[in-house]
């Protein structure tokens, strides 16, 4: 079936978002926009409108659409939100989940300790980084879905896109670490991700919950703190560890 033009501007406006194109604060201009997608203006509007609904699009009665802006109070309120949504996802996936769900979840997470050890093992980690990051996004997408609540889980995966674009256009230079510093934290996240799943497999949902929600305030925290001793307001991109979190 062919897509009406409300789709098609909706998904062209999205993909541009997303890949970062159409930065944080960028005009969304229904004239321009309508030219470059070669739509009338009303699918435009409507395109808008759902993008709103979403959170990644600001719409002033004065100054018109944007590409939303957040700042570090709604960014910690997203993040607080995320937070209980994902530890109690946690609990129900240990409740809820399948076999095949937690096959999906336990091959995740072996297949990110056999990252983690190469990365800790080698001088360049360049080479594996992404595969970590499509790996705990694996991992954390199988606990939504062993939670067997496709509200939530359509819920957390929108507060992390929000999250993961809309503190994009700043870069924040991080500490200096040395390799050993850098391999312990990455031992710490692994075994933060073993906790949880050894929670749900054995059917602990109170245990799973609680250790989501410590997985996720960690790294909370320590974008927060980074963001404030930046001396800026605004919020910065996740580093690639910190992306992978995002599920």
């Amino acid at each position: 079936m062919k897509k009406v033009n409300s789709d098609v501007a909706y998904d062209y406006i999205r993909k541009k978002i997303i890949s970062g194109e159409y930065a944080p604060g960028n005009p969304l201009m229904t004239e321009s926009l309508s030219s470059e997608i070669k739509v009338s203006r009303t699918p435009v509007r409507e395109a808008l409108y759902k993008l709103k609904g979403e959170g990644l699009v600001s719409i002033s009665p004065r100054l018109g659409a944007s590409v939303k802006k957040m700042d570090v109070k709604e960014f910690r309120e997203t993040c607080e939100l995320r937070l209980a949504l994902e530890g109690h996802a946690a609990g129900l996936a240990a409740v809820n989940h399948s076999q095949a769900d937690l096959r999906e979840i336990r091959f995740a997470l072996e297949a990110m300790r056999e990252l983690t050890e190469r990365i800790i093992a080698g001088k360049d980690e360049t080479n594996f980084i992404d595969d970590l990051v499509r790996e705990d996004v694996r991992f954390h997408v199988g606990i939504m879905t062993a939670a067997n609540n496709d509200l939530m889980k359509r819920e957390i995966l929108r507060l992390n896109m929000v999250n993961r674009l809309m503190i994009g256009p700043l870069n924040i230079r991080q500490p200096a670490k040395t390799k050993a510093e850098t391999d312990e934290n990455r031992r710490r996240v692994l075994a933060s991700h073993e906790e949880i799943y050894e929670a749900i497999a054995r059917g602990d949902a109170g245990a799973a919950r609680e250790a989501m929600e410590q997985h996720i305030q960690d790294i909370v925290e320590k974008t927060l703190h980074l963001i404030s001793g930046s001396g800026r307001s605004e919020t910065r991109q996740l580093s690639e560890e910190e992306l992978a979190y995002s599920g």
